[in-house]
């Protein structure tokens, strides 16, 4: 069985992924979406298109 994952997202808008179940570190939010890890990355590659953090980007 697949294991599962969240994607998360800090405040500099960077995306990751997380083990579902496990505590999310300080600092890091869910983004919404769970499932396998080769979902969770395509997900990421869709929506996180400018690599950049928030704070370069303004």
């Amino acid at each position: 069985m697949e294991e599962t994952f969240v994607v998360v997202i800090n405040h500099e808008e960077q995306y990751s992924i997380w083990p579902a179940g496990r505590e999310i570190p300080a600092g890091w939010r869910e983004a919404g979406v769970a499932g396998g890890r080769g979902d969770c990355l395509e997900h990421i590659a869709r929506v996180w298109t400018d690599l950049r953090p928030l704070s370069v980007r303004r």
